[in-house]
């Protein structure tokens, strides 16, 4: 994005590697009416990563960078950056929205119930946490977690 939308003296493009810098400037005057003083360019190579064992490579490209004659200048309302910002948010206020309960309903936890917590031997060893961990299992209370109660086979 250009810091500015007035006077726009040179442009970069990223083309394919067989491209010279005589046919990008015919494409860009003849398709876009663009007043070209110079081309310049620069072959790059594309990204590469290891995965395991094997090499990922992206495809090589040619980047030109164009100098115009006359500069250009481009509308502000073709790229409406405070609107697409306002979009974003507005998308994620309703996904938040939606994840929230509503009056209606109660949220329910998969571990309401099933532990019993009185309160009263907390900090003892022998509390909801304990029995909940299957840690004390002489109180009788039920596990936190369906596997806790599991034993090994002998």
């Amino acid at each position: 994005m250009p810091n500015t939308f007035t006077n726009i003296t040179e442009i970069a493009l990223k083309t394919i590697p067989s491209a010279s810098k005589i046919e990008i400037k015919r494409v860009l005057e003849s398709l876009y009416g663009f007043d070209v003083d110079k081309v310049r360019t620069l072959n790059m190579d594309g990204k590469k990563k290891k995965r395991g064992g094997f090499l990922i490579a992206r495809p090589d490209y040619k980047k030109a960078y164009v100098t115009l004659r006359t500069p250009l200048s481009i509308s502000e309302n073709l790229f409406p950056i405070q609107v697409i910002k306002e979009e974003k948010d507005s998308i994620n206020k309703t996904s938040k929205s939606k994840s929230v309960v509503e009056e209606g309903e109660k949220k329910k936890h998969w571990l309401d119930g099933k532990v019993k917590d009185d309160g009263a031997d907390r900090g003892k060893g022998k509390g909801s946490y304990a029995s909940a961990r299957g840690g004390d299992r002489r109180g009788g209370g039920e596990a936190k977690f369906p596997w806790s109660s599991m034993r090994k086979a002998s």
